[in-house]
């Protein structure tokens, strides 16, 4: 195991090398000059100078690239030009937002997927199978955008039980926190219950018919025992592959659904900090997705081997 650790590490360090350089190099090819949209209207020619020598705008890229680095491996991932604040506080304000949002949406999928796909596997071939894959098409066929924007129209204007737009921390109200997050949650969850679905019915058919699960029911054990003991631990391993790849993307993928309830998250963040040409901003945020998206597919790969015994050798 712990060798397994550590050759999965070493992976990860060239990867995360090769992850920063080309989010500062394709940084660099944004059209625009972020010293001219913080000079203001006047863009005095001294001022822009000033700007540039303030923030190494008037480096080589590769010596801009090393004092970024520099700066990330000391902890400081750089300063907002626009906001003038420290990028590692804009994201640790912003990044709870997010999990909050993205945790709540991997639960409701887990929820729904993953019975789903249990009852639909094990009733192969009936009502309940036909039933949880029309839930799937309709789930992979629904746009996140138009579904926010229906649930807004019937639980917040009609209905008025939820409120339309906004976010209340956990720490200030919980139940105000909750009932701003449900619907974005919902939206985001909706989409991934029915992957979820589909991957959890493909695992369950494949371990179903495996050797073990007859030699199983050979013994006389409960049909239940055998659903979810042996052919449900054996299946699961593809949809954590799933999972840790899916939580990640929706750390990353929040953007058009936060946009959509004016949640102040993550992906609001780099939308507006790519549309101001504030790089600081930009280049930070996607390390740090780009860094716990590598950490979760670590976090699988962990998870695989306490999952599936056979996997420790």
């Amino acid at each position: 195991m712990l060798v397994f650790l550590a050759r999965r590490l070493l992976q990860i360090i060239p990867t995360l090398i090769l992850v920063s350089m080309l989010i500062f190099g394709l940084q660099q090819l944004l059209p625009g000059d972020p010293a001219l949209i913080m000079a203001g209207e006047e863009r005095d020619p001294a001022v822009l100078e000033q700007i540039r020598e303030q923030y190494r705008l008037n480096e080589p890229v590769p010596v801009q690239y090393f004092y970024w680095m520099k700066g990330v491996l000391s902890g400081n991932l750089g300063e907002s030009m626009r906001l003038k604040a420290s990028v590692g506080s804009l994201v640790a304000s912003k990044l709870p937002v997010t999990l909050q949002l993205a945790g709540m949406a991997l639960l409701i999928a887990i929820c729904i997927g993953i019975p789903a796909g249990i009852v639909s596997a094990v009733k192969k071939e009936t009502v309940w199978d036909y039933a949880a894959n029309l839930f799937a098409l309709w789930g992979l066929s629904t746009p996140n955008f138009w579904l926010g924007i229906l649930m807004i129209f019937l639980f917040s204007v009609n209905l008025g039980w939820l409120p339309a737009s906004g976010y209340v921390r956990p720490s200030e109200d919980w139940q105000a926190s909750l009932a701003t997050t449900i619907m974005p949650a919902f939206v985001l969850g909706n989409a991934l219950a029915a992957v979820l679905m589909r991957h959890t019915r493909s695992a369950m058919l494949q371990a179903m018919s495996a050797d073990y699960v007859r030699t199983a029911r050979a013994k006389g054990l409960a049909e239940q025992r055998v659903v979810l003991k042996h052919a449900l631990r054996n299946a699961m391993t593809p949809v954590i592959t799933l999972l840790a790849l899916d939580f990640g993307t929706l750390l990353s993928g929040a953007v058009l659904t936060e946009q959509i309830f004016t949640i102040p998250g993550f992906g609001k963040l780099i939308v507006d900090s790519v549309f101001n040409r504030d790089y600081a901003v930009v280049q930070g945020v996607v390390l740090v997705t780009a860094t716990t998206y590598i950490s979760l597919n670590l976090l699988a790969d962990i998870a695989y081997v306490l999952v599936n015994p056979r996997l420790r050798g």
